[in-house]
């Protein structure tokens, strides 16, 4: 494994104050990333914005201004681990569809590239840079524009059940599914427009829970108990 896209929700972000940011919670991941790039493995991040911001907060919001809200929250998170990042050593980027002064970079896939190759950390932030498209949707764009071999999905959940495990304490976690089953059965390991570029450009993901110990690294290299997407 060469090179990994690495998708952290903004929840995640927060740990246990829900909101914002926690930095223990941050430094414990910048530990874990430092640790993998030191081993020679590539590695980009896309983080979501629901720690600051989910969807429009009144019906009577525009829901290009939301989204557009959402994309500047992924932006602060993604200077804000950068700068952790930084802090613990790494060398980072933070990279943008849209211009943001002098606090990002804009993205093109060569510069993308040549940064992970140099061994820095590229944070892809802003989405994609359009309203109605999610963070699952940039994340997938990202890793097959920038030809990563696989995308580590680090979320609350440990695996890929067939139905809510905090609803139904008899959901079946999934030690393996394609691609084709998630779309089939809309098991909703990212959203359906994701799940279909995914399943054209040959994506695989792993998906596991990151508030278990040391999960970014196991998930690296297989021990940990998460799901392989397939394609």
């Amino acid at each position: 494994m060469k090179r990994v896209l690495l998708k952290l929700s903004g929840e995640a972000l927060a740990g246990d104050k829900k909101t914002g940011f926690d930095e223990a919670t941050v430094m414990g991941i910048a530990k874990q990333v430092r640790s993998l790039s030191e081993k020679g493995i590539q590695i980009a991040v896309v983080t979501g914005g629901g720690n600051f911001w989910r969807g429009r907060t009144s019906g009577n919001m525009d829901r290009t201004k939301a989204d557009q809200i959402g994309m500047l929250a992924t932006v602060m998170n993604c200077i804000y681990v950068a700068d952790i990042f930084r802090a613990a050593g790494m060398k980072t980027r933070v990279m943008t569809p849209f211009v943001c002064g002098s606090f990002t970079q804009l993205f093109s896939k060569d510069a993308a590239v040549s940064a992970l190759e140099d061994g820095e950390i590229v944070f892809f932030a802003g989405g994609i840079g359009h309203p109605y498209f999610s963070t699952d949707t940039a994340t997938l764009l990202r890793a097959i524009e920038t030809e990563a071999d696989v995308i580590l999905l680090a979320k609350a959940v440990d695996g890929v059940y067939d139905d809510d495990p905090k609803d139904n304490p008899d959901a079946r976690k999934y030690d393996s599914v394609t691609i084709d089953e998630v779309i089939e059965k809309n098991l909703k390991v990212v959203d359906m427009t994701a799940s279909i570029l995914a399943r054209d450009n040959k994506m695989p993901m792993y998906v596991f829970g990151l508030n278990e110990e040391n999960s970014i690294l196991r998930a690296v290299e297989g021990t940990i108990d998460g799901t392989s997407v397939t394609v």
